[in-house]
């Protein structure tokens, strides 16, 4: 009964996890090279399930594997496969999974790279559990179901102790795949459920325990029914046994296929012989011949007919090529039952041979072709001739090879069976037993699966002929007067029937776009409105940056300057530049003696305060630095500093006893020092240097001092001789970097650039500039926070100052980032402009402002897209001058990098596009170059036109055109500015600890040795000498010892002042030194410096996330504040802000008077008492009643108002140390603008609070002022404490002090932790950045650190919609030529293609069936012209194909039939209709699937349903109809595109690379006939042809990619076909979420958080989507029908209106 309950509450545990598990990619966005584990036994499962798969079919099942494990090979998965030896028991009841098992993983280990691991016993073991805490895995993927309930329980046995270890797990069922990611469903390890298996842990080892008991005592079961007394350890002897015998017959070895087949057969006839033995005996005590055996059991000499057709089947796979197997006839009749009990024998007996092949290493056995050890289809074929062909008089010749290896195989078998005499090889059968049942039709037909008359319908167009004009000549053309081109379908009999318009052109979504402001608008609340929102965006611009605001002035064109042009010829100088040089030298002189001045006047106080405090003394002197503009008063200024820091030195050692140094001070000395050496060296008289001198003799350094200035004065040798007790006792070196590392000089220009007024830019920033001068385009990759920004503003500058008409567009992958770019340029710049004109707009989703009429476009990728294919927008485009991605590498991204794709193809005018994470950004440059030659090539074409429109002075494009260059640059820097060190944190004693975690320490010899260190992975100064003093620890005589010794570096030897660069020249050095270790033989200990460098992990049992307030609170005390807290659990995030929160409040409790709370109560109604008061005097007051007497009266209320307010201020007053708000950073003022942003946001109340004690969080589901609030006050300094996830990786500009991973997560990849980890440091600042990782395991740190970031990799580039719109462009544009060019640069430059041909054909072959499809529906004609819904339908383009959908039961007239309204002559309709009208738009634009197993368990819920019911009776047919042709189409596709296929890789096995090529057997009659089937086998796989497969079967609902020939390229995926539901690998059918209905029936947003599972902002952005997508179809359709009274069109307003009135009450 315990046992019971245990199984099911981890089974209830694991299924509530299921509900809510959450649906993405396993990779996340970027592909990357994560360690993960795949439980092998689920893989076996999931595989074997396979709907075309058929049983017994070895090959194909092998292929079906290896065809997953590429595609995740394919994607960067780097991962291992697990296979427990337990699990072995629960294949009992089928052996025949048993030994395909035993195959499986001796396939993966011999002939794949593939790591496979056997060695574990089981889940509980100890061996696992310390594997997963070395290893750390990314994830674990494992089935929630399988083949029986015990293989169930042990899977959920797995998943709990995954997580009871901090393991993530990931199904494998409801798993999806694209180009480049796979995507599943991810339960991640929770304190709840790590805490499950602690608390139950004795209960699950026993349940466990048992199970096994139970699985072996059915196993036992098994074995008896079959052989007798023998068990498992016998039959494994048996099976070693036969082995050895047969070694003796072939001591040369042979394939496994032959060892197989001839020991299984032998052992199953002997094995056989005994059970038959041993039924005799116990039905009847006499003895009988076999052939008189009656009952269900066939004879012996039955069976030995049986195994001399398998072996048969095996020479044909020894002989045959795939490409003849796979025409071979399919045998649809079952086996006979009475084969049943042999089956099971020779089953159990492939799975002892098998087990026991690895027994015998020293024999020489070719494992190769492990994976096709069985072909049941092939037997069946063989038998089917021999028991009915044959019989009837059919006799076909063998062959001799054939012949002469069955032959050699029989008589093996006879050999090895030794307790009987086998029958001879010939005849092959020799008895009349039918193995086959009696069938019908027992051959398959392939030709019964009609497929589609294969031919395109021709469609005549400038834009096909250009694109796919090349192999239009090799396609099969339908007739123009072919039935399929007379019959195409046309809206015009539904629009004259119902009054519609459907060409009409639609508004696009700009127009819909909720408009914020509107500048023209003379109402004086919108203008009020938009000065507020004008102000504030000033007030936030202020807040990112501190530069001041810059009048632009339209400037003429000048000639362009060479900024690197010397000056060679000495110009005439006029009077005029005399005066001009004179004056320049008056105003500097003066300016030298107001600086000389102010030093006089503050140079006391400063001293004094160096003396009395060194710290707060220097950074006064710094603060003077930092505004002085002399150069000599600066000199004077260090010389200043250099005296007090020497004075403070030589007073830290008076006095005896001194033990400890303080080198803060030498630290601070050294600092004057370099500034003195590297900017004023020509500065400095004899006397500086002789001080100088002085104080490096001081620290210790006298030879330094010595090379520096040479001592000419023996007394002063001999007074410095006396005064070592003042040396710090290291090496100037060593000192510099292991205590300076921070203050190093960076290598700066000094020379200014004209160009740039606020700072000195850097040689790569210098060319950022030469490449906007130039109007050349340009790829931009250097860290974050390296100002590679800067060119972006200096390029919007420069076109703001060329004209009034140029636009820049400014593209951010996010709103908050878009919100945050418009505010600086609103700050950043000022312009006087046109009336009608603005400097700066906004175009997203949910708001524009300004977009079309402004200068500077700041926007999202989609809605960029939305302009740039508007036909009536084209005017507006040829108005951009230049265009800035930020942010380009989610061009690699999950969501919307195919529209990032469009915009670079589609652009004409130059663009940058900046990134900090690219690791190929070489091919991004070169694809980008190629699609700049196409447009030079497009641009020289369509010079006519630009001229004709020139004289018509319509448009300025050609003044741009005539300057702009079609070059592409790559700008690369890899510098930071900052460095950046890592720390783990670990609990000990109950306190947070901090342990440097070294970045060598992430790497291993073999990472070194095969991939050298990661070009990002950049020590700091002390790191590097930490790494020599372990490399000489471990290596007492390393030769190169005294050479890499920091005093000996060359480049330090003898510099006072050692840069960054000298630094990262010895960081380099030592890298290329340890790499020499491995290489040279000292791997060892090479290895041995690697452990050392390792910090030492303390594993903390309890819930991490609990401490997180402690250690906030830790980072405050070491001054590490501001901090964000990067987790990636949207409850999370809110949760552990909420925590500080409440620890804040607590400390502040514990710190009260007790009468504290008292006391302010009493003050608080006192002071209610005095405002009455106050008030009431004030009416007598204003009354004139005894106005003297009230005046002193009210004066007295006052002050006592005024004491009241103070005193209950002061006892309501937050400490210091409850609070990590900086209250000095802002005033209250601005303090309440924020706050008054939020006032009516639904989390406004919470983040005021928060922010109050320097306190926010920062998550996607937040609105744009929330996130703005938590923005601007980080940045300001009064919020010091940012719990955040994701949404601040991608350029949110919120630099801190220090970056904390506070939560593992499948998203902490190596591209989010760089893009993360890089907002620590801020330059100006910080001199160093930290990164700390608290509850991230170690080997995870490790490959965070050590992974590259990832390759940019093309996505599928093409969909119907997008299509239809390039037609509409192409058609529809103010410039027909401009529109085609566009079209075609988007068709011909997808990055997936770039440099492959043979993709280029496939999206050829995919474009014109997209044409062909788009003229069968109606929405373009045979010329390509748009027609019908065509504008509906790329008005939807989001929601493919459920857009097509929609309009095909628009047509069809299904939303007529359905929206009827139940009172005539009424408006309105009733519940139940909008209830059916949600049901099908939910169906269409809801699609949220859960995971199959939910369905067959009783969960209860509250409030909503859950599972989506299907469609309508007649929606759903009329989809089943939509469906059938879309497949038909799609299939017929396939069938021409297989033309494509590589047929050389296509007979081989993707991963192991087996091939299975080779000549055909054409002269074997028998061959001949049994492989006849070629018809109707072209666009599938030959591997999926074994199990009967034909191309007919590629109309089946539900088929899977793999059916495909996979060298095509191409997947159901690209197919518009919508189904109503979704198989699991499994088969089993997964639901839709039914979250639209529920909220739309309950209007509960806890509802859907409760029942549905989807949080709360996530539900809120979802519902919100589902809005928009039906306002959107209500707007169109009203545009589109003239009818006023249209019952279509009055649902769709009234569900629109009902549905955003909802959710506005959220």
């Amino acid at each position: 009964m315990e046992e019971c309950t245990t199984l099911q509450e981890m089974s209830h545990l694991i299924l509530h996890k299921i509900l809510s598990a959450d649906y993405s990619s396993i990779f996340n966005d970027f592909v990357e090279s994560e360690f993960f584990l795949i439980d092998g036994d689920s893989l076996l499962v999931s595989c074997v399930s396979e709907k075309s798969l058929k049983p017994g079919q070895h090959l194909h099942f092998f292929y079906v594997v290896e065809n997953y494990l590429l595609d995740i090979t394919n994607k960067g998965g780097h991962f291992a496969i697990i296979f427990f030896k337990d699990v072995e028991w629960a294949y009992f009841s089928c052996p025949q999974l048993l030994s395909l098992r035993t195959a499986l993983i001796l396939h993966l280990q011999k002939n794949t790279a593939i790591d496979v691991w056997t060695r574990f016993p089981g889940c509980l073991s100890e061996e696992w559990r310390v594997f997963l805490e070395e290893n750390c895995p990314y994830f674990l993927i494992v089935a929630d179901e399988a083949l029986n309930h015990f293989q169930t329980h042990l899977f959920n046995f797995l998943i709990i102790r995954s997580w009871a270890v901090k393991i993530d797990v990931v199904l494998f069922s409801g798993q999806a795949s694209d180009i480049l990611r796979l995507y599943a469903y991810h339960m991640p390890s929770l304190y709840r459920t790590q805490e499950f298996f602690k608390k139950n842990e004795r209960k699950i080892r026993s349940v466990y325990g048992t199970l096994l008991h139970e699985l072996e005592k059915c196993e036992d079961l098994a074995l008896a029914k079959l052989f007798g007394d023998l068990r498992r350890i016998n039959m494994m002897e048996k099976a070693c046994e036969t082995i050895s015998l047969l070694k003796q017959l072939w001591p040369e070895g042979s394939d496994i296929r032959r060892v197989l087949c001839v020991t299984s057969c032998s052992l199953a006839l002997e094995m056989y012989h005994c059970f038959l033995e041993n039924r005799r005996k116990t039905t009847s005590g006499q003895r009988a011949d076999d052939q008189q055996v009656k009952g269900n059991c066939p004879t012996l000499q039955e069976m030995e007919d049986f195994c001399k057709l398998h072996c048969l089947t095996v020479v044909f796979l020894l002989h045959l090529p795939l490409s003849q197997r796979a025409c071979s006839r399919f045998i649809t009749s079952p086996w006979s039952k009475d084969l049943n009990t042999f089956f099971q024998m020779k089953n159990w007996c492939n799975y002892f041979i098998l087990n026991n092949i690895h027994s015998f290493e020293s024999w020489n056995l070719n494992f190769t072709h492990l994976s096709d050890l069985s072909d049941e289809p092939l037997l069946k074929n063989i038998a089917y001739y021999y028991e009915n062909e044959n019989e009837k008089g059919l006799h076909l010749n063998l062959g001799d090879a054939i012949t002469k290896d069955y032959e050699h195989l029989w008589s093996t078998v006879s050999k090895l069976v030794r307790t009987f005499d086998v029958v001879k090889p010939f005849p092959l059968r020799t008895t009349k037993l039918h193995f086959l049942k009696k069938n019908q039709s027992p051959i398959k037909d392939g030709s019964q699966q009609k497929m589609p008359n294969l031919g395109f319908i021709p469609v005549s167009s400038t834009v096909v002929d250009a694109f796919a004009g090349d192999i239009l000549k090799d396609l099969p053309f339908l007739k123009r007067d072919d039935p399929i081109v007379t019959s195409l379908v046309k809206q015009r009999e539904f629009d004259e029937l119902l009054h519609w318009h459907s060409h009409r052109p639609l508004s696009d979504d700009y127009e819909r776009t909720k408009c914020n402001f509107d500048s023209k608008s003379r109402d004086s609340k919108a203008l009020g409105s938009l000065q507020t929102y004008q102000r504030f965006q000033r007030f936030y611009g202020n807040s990112l940056e501190s530069v001041s605001s810059k009048l632009i002035v339209t400037q003429s064109t000048k000639p362009k300057k060479d900024f690197h042009e010397t000056k060679s010829k000495k110009t005439h100088e006029s009077k005029a530049d005399i005066i001009t040089r004179e004056n320049k030298k008056r105003l500097h002189a003066k300016e030298e003696q107001k600086e000389e001045e102010k030093w006089n006047a503050l140079s006391f106080a400063i001293k004094e305060e160096m003396k009395r405090n060194l710290n707060t003394g220097v950074k006064s002197l710094e603060v003077f630095l930092r505004s002085c503009r002399s150069n000599p008063v600066k000199v004077r200024v260090e010389i200043a500093g250099l005296e007090a820091c020497l004075k403070t030195w030589k007073e830290h050692f008076r006095g005896d006893g001194k033990t400890t140094k303080d080198l803060s001070i030498a630290v601070k000395m050294m600092k004057r020092i370099h500034s003195l050496l590297d900017k004023y060296s020509e500065l400095l008289q004899e006397a500086d240097q002789k001080l100088i001198a002085r104080c490096l003799r001081y620290l210790g350094f006298d030879e330094l001092a010595k090379s520096f200035y040479p001592s000419q004065n023996v007394a002063d040798d001999i007074i410095e001789k006396k005064h070592k007790k003042y040396s710090i006792g290291i090496g100037p070196a060593r000192f510099q970097l292991q205590y300076m590392g921070p203050h190093l000089i960076r290598e700066e220009r000094k020379d200014p650039d004209s160009r740039v007024a606020d700072f000195i830019p850097d040689t790569w920033q210098r060319e950022l500039l030469d490449v906007v001068d130039n109007y050349e385009s340009a790829v931009i990759v250097a860290p974050t926070s390296s100002g590679k920004t800067y060119a972006s503003y200096y390029c919007m500058e420069k076109v703001l100052k060329e004209s009034d008409e140029g636009v820049v567009v400014y593209v951010a992958p996010t709103k908050a980032l878009v919100n945050q770019v418009a505010a600086t340029v609103v700050h950043r710049y000022a312009k006087n402009l046109p009336n009608g004109l603005t400097l700066c707009g906004v175009f997203t989703r949910e708001y524009r402002h300004d977009a079309l009429n402004c200068q500077v476009l700041v926007t999202v990728p989609a809605c960029f897209e939305i302009l740039l294919l508007a036909p009536h927008r084209q005017n507006w485009v040829e108005r951009i001058r230049y265009v800035i991605f930020d942010e380009v590498h989610c061009l690699g991204g999950e969501i919307g990098a195919e529209i990032w794709e469009h915009l670079l193809v589609i652009i004409r005018c130059p663009f940058l596009a900046l990134s900090a994470t690219i690791s190929n950004p070489e091919h991004l440059t070169q694809w980008l170059q190629s699609v700049r030659w196409y447009w030079k090539q497009a641009d020289s074409i369509v010079e006519k036109s630009i001229v004709s429109r020139k004289k018509a002075g319509r448009f300025c494009k050609d003044y741009f055109q005539a300057k702009q260059s079609y070059k592409v640059r790559l700008v690369l820097y890899g510098e930071r500015y900052n460095d950046l060190e890592k720390y783990l944190c670990s609990v000990r004693q109950n306190d947070i600890c901090f342990d440097h975690f070294h970045p060598c320490a992430s790497l291993t010899t073999d990472h070194i040795e095969r991939y050298g260190f990661p070009s990002d992975l950049a020590l700091s100064p002390r790191e590097s000498v930490q790494l020599y003093d372990t490399m000489l620890q471990t290596w007492d005589s390393w030769p190169k010892a005294q050479k890499l010794c920091p005093e000996e570096f060359i480049h330090f030897k003898d510099k006072v002042v050692i840069k960054k660069l000298d630094v990262r020249k010895y960081e380099e050095s030592l890298k290329a030194e340890l790499t020499n270790w491995i290489k040279n033989g000292n791997e060892e200990k090479a290895k041995m410096v690697l452990r050392k460098l390792s910090p030492h992990s303390d594993y903390h049992s309890g819930n991490m996330l609990s401490l997180f307030p402690q250690l906030v609170e830790k980072l405050r005390k070491m001054d590490k504040l501001p901090a964000l807290f990067f987790l990636f659990k949207i409850h999370d995030v809110e949760k552990c802000a909420n925590d500080t929160f409440t620890y804040l409040e607590k400390k502040q409790e514990t710190k009260r008077p007790p009468k504290a709370d008292k006391v302010a109560h009493d003050m608080e109604s006192k002071l209610q008492k005095v405002k009455k008061s106050l008030e009431k005097h004030k009416i007598i007051e204003e009354k004139g009643q005894k106005k003297s007497r009230c005046l002193d009266k009210i004066l007295i209320h006052e002050a006592q108002h005024s004491s009241l307010v103070r005193s209950l201020e002061k006892n309501m007053e937050i400490p210091i140390d409850c609070t990590y708000a900086d209250q000095n950073t802002m005033d209250s003022e601005s303090l309440q603008m924020v706050f008054n942003r939020v006032k009516f946001q639904r989390k406004g109340a919470e983040l005021q609070a928060l922010a109050e004690r320097g306190i926010g969080y920062h998550h996607s589901s937040m609105t744009a002022k929330e996130k703005q609030l938590v923005e601007i006050l980080f940045r300001k300094g009064y919020i010091r404490v940012v719990t955040a996830t994701g949404t601040l990786a991608l350029g949110i500009n919120m630099p801190c002090k220090s970056v904390v991973f506070a939560q593992n997560s499948v998203y902490l990849d190596a591209l989010n932790f760089r893009q993360m980890s890089g907002r620590a440091g801020r330059r100006g600042q910080d001199l160093l950045g930290d990164v700390y990782f608290f509850n991230i395991p170690l080997p995870k740190i490790g490959r965070l650190i050590k992974s590259k970031v990832p390759e940019l990799r093309g996505q599928f580039p093409l969909s119907i919609t997008l299509i239809l719109r390039l037609m509409l462009l192409a058609s529809k544009a103010d410039d027909p030529e401009d529109g085609k060019a566009k079209a075609l640069s988007v068709l011909k430059h997808s990055l997936m293609s770039f440099k492959q041909p043979r993709i280029l054909e496939m999206l050829q072959l995919y474009f014109m069936f997209s044409l062909q499809f788009l003229v069968k529906e109606g929405y373009i004609d045979q010329e390509g012209n748009p027609m019908g819904f065509a504008g509906l339908v790329s008005h939807l383009h989001y929601h493919e194909p459920s857009n097509l959908v929609f309009v095909s039961f628009l047509v069809k007239g299904l939303f007529h039939n359905l929206c009827q309204q139940t009172i005539k002559g009424s408006k309105r309709f009733s519940e139940d209709v909008m209830e059916k009208l949600v049901l099908v738009l939910a169906n269409l634009f809801g699609r949220r699937y859960l995971p199959a197993k939910l369905q067959d368990v009783d969960i209860k819920f509250h409030q909503s349903k859950v599972f989506l019911d299907d469609l309508p009776e007649d929606f759903s047919a009329a989809l089943h109809e939509y469906n059938i042709q879309i497949t038909e189409d799609f299939a017929s596709f396939l069938q021409i595109v297989s033309k494509l296929a590589d047929m050389k890789q296509e007979y081989q096995l993707p991963l192991s690379k087996i091939k299975f090529s080779g000549k055909e057997c054409e002269d074997i009659p028998l061959v001949s006939h049994l492989m006849s089937c070629r018809e109707g086998r072209v666009a599938i796989s030959p591997f999926v042809c074994l199990s009967g497969n034909f191309d007919g079967d590629l109309l089946k609902p539900g088929v899977s990619d793999h059916v495909i020939l996979r060298t095509v390229g191409v997947s159901f995926n690209q197919a518009p076909v919508l189904c109503p539901w979704r198989l699991d690998s499994l088969g089993r059918k997964m639901p839709l979420n039914a979250y639209a209905l529920d909220f739309y029936k309950h209007g509960s947003l806890v509802g859907l958080v409760q029942d549905n599972r989807i949080h709360g902002g996530e539900a809120y952005d979802l519902l919100k989507d589902f809005g928009l997508t039906i306002k959107s179809i209500s707007v169109s359709l009203r545009e589109l029908c003239e009818n006023e009274e249209d019952n279509v069109v009055l649902a769709f307003e009234q569900l629109s209106e009902t549905y955003l009135e909802k959710l506005s009450k959220v």
